[in-house]
């Protein structure tokens, strides 16, 4: 059931020993502030360059590179809304960062995927929304693929209270 697979944990989303992280991107990929400083801080200057290449990232797609001094293989960059920015667009583009990350982690056979509270730092997505989101568009995912080699999605709160929020949305 797609809710065993579904874990909320508190701590850092660069020390998550799973196969994929998930980075809360900006367009450009190049690095900003919150979880993706962090990511790239922690992955080194290699995870920089590999994301020159790819030439920036659009609202709710997501593109991958190499894990680089991170425990993770993968880094799996999305970009979510920016909350009011979007015309009323902003659930369905924080839905598809998880949906596209998801098939991505598929294409990349990564069996574990850790992400962060995407859009809920600078970009100011409210955390109670943007959980339900996260937990209903995961458990979503893993009903419209039974046969997922994906075994467990880790949300990462930086926080004990933002970790109490996805507990909360992930118990309904």
């Amino acid at each position: 059931m797609a809710t065993e697979r579904l874990t909320v944990v508190t701590g850092d989303i660069t020390r998550q020993d799973v196969d994929v992280i998930v980075n809360a991107a900006n367009t450009s990929l190049l690095g900003g502030g919150g979880a993706d400083g962090a990511i790239h801080a922690a992955a080194g200057p290699g995870l920089l360059a590999e994301c020159r290449a790819l030439n920036g990232c659009g609202y709710g797609e997501a593109k991958a590179t190499g894990g680089h001094n991170l425990t993770a293989n993968h880094v799996i960059h999305t970009v979510g809304p920016i909350y009011g920015c979007h015309h009323g667009r902003e659930a369905e583009l924080l839905a598809n960062c998880y949906r596209n990350s998801l098939n991505l982690a598929e294409e990349l056979q990564a069996e574990g995927i850790a992400f962060p509270g995407i859009s809920t730092g600078v970009y100011g997505y409210p955390k109670e929304e943007a959980a339900s989101i996260a937990v209903r568009t995961i458990r979503e995912y893993f009903r419209s693929h039974q046969d997922s080699r994906i075994k467990e999605v880790r949300l990462v709160a930086f926080s004990d209270g933002d970790a109490r929020i996805l507990s909360a949305a992930s118990s309904l």
